[in-house]
């Protein structure tokens, strides 16, 4: 008995539905894909946000305030402007002093003080100019009484002496020459007597640097008030900074021990700290004078040694 599809025209049946079959798989693989859709944002889309601008950008180079530079902090633009970095953080409203960024600009004076004039005021550095001394004047010698007959010649009473007029007194230190400013009248005193190892030169040195022993006495140079006490001033070790009034500065560096805090008020030739070798690489007193946050050579500002 033969099966319906054993004959010709069933076999033909068979091969005509694979057939079909296997063109309709390959017309599903040759189907070109569906086009992608495109999800990137037009222009017409929401409009890119501005640049943001560093807080107090809009008082830039004005006088009275300070553009933040890579690298710095409260403490050194407070060395810098010669300003207690406490006062520059309360001027501005800085929730956290060590949060200031680049390009942020600072008030760097009193809020009650007009910026424009104490930048008026220029940096002077000290010299020594020569001033005569007045000459001395000789007074007039008062008559001496004729002696009478009834008092001896003997029991006269001596000539009084002459009378001289004063000499004017110079002032304490070369710094009292004419050309300084009026706040300048500090009675200063060498913070160390050891010898000068390195001087003053400005750019690379901006003060002096006394050589000594570990341990040794490190003096304020004048009377003032700490602005700050720490290590946080990268170069300069165990540092403290003595504001002496609106214009002075003093700082002393790599010390090994600080005695005072801040906000402390000090007497000139107090001991203040001891001599060490913080962040440098000998025994060293790396000493400062700032004068309106400029550095000045403290030779002409200190008595002669």
């Amino acid at each position: 008995m033969t099966t319906p599809y054993s004959t010709l025209p069933g076999i033909r049946f068979l091969l005509g539905g694979a057939f079909a079959l296997i063109l309709t798989g390959c017309a599903s693989h040759l189907r070109p894909p569906a086009p992608l859709e495109n999800r990137s944002p037009s222009s017409s889309s929401k409009p890119a946000e501005p640049e943001r601008l560093p807080p107090g950008h809009e008082n830039a180079g004005k006088p009275g305030y300070y553009t933040v530079k890579p690298g710095d902090t409260l403490i050194r633009i407070g060395l810098e402007t010669g300003q207690n970095w406490k006062d520059i953080s309360r001027w501005n409203q800085l929730e956290n002093a060590d949060l200031i960024e680049v390009g942020q600009v600072l008030r760097v004076v009193s809020p009650g003080q007009d910026p424009s004039q104490v930048a008026s005021r220029p940096v002077v550095t000290p010299r020594i100019e020569p001033r005569p001394i007045a000459p001395v004047t000789t007074a007039p010698v008062p008559a001496t009484p004729p002696a009478t007959a009834a008092t001896p010649a003997a029991s006269a009473p001596a000539t009084p002496p002459v009378a001289v007029a004063p000499v004017p007194a110079p002032a304490a230190g070369p710094a009292a020459s004419a050309g300084r400013d009026a706040d300048d009248d500090v009675n200063w005193l060498w913070p160390s007597q050891g010898p000068i190892v390195t001087g003053f030169e400005g750019t690379r040195s901006k003060g002096v640097a006394i050589s000594g022993k570990e341990g040794d006495p490190v003096l304020a140079a004048a009377d003032g008030r700490v602005v700050y006490a720490g290590s946080g001033l990268r170069g300069y070790g165990n540092l403290i900074i003595i504001k002496h009034n609106d214009t002075l500065l003093t700082a002393y560096a790599h010390n090994k021990a600080l005695l005072v805090r801040e906000d402390q008020m000090v007497r000139r030739g107090q001991k203040i700290a001891e001599m060490g070798s913080s962040d440098t690489d000998r025994v060293k007193l790396h000493f400062e004078v700032r004068r309106k946050g400029k550095p000045v050579d403290p030779v002409k500002v200190l008595p002669a040694r």
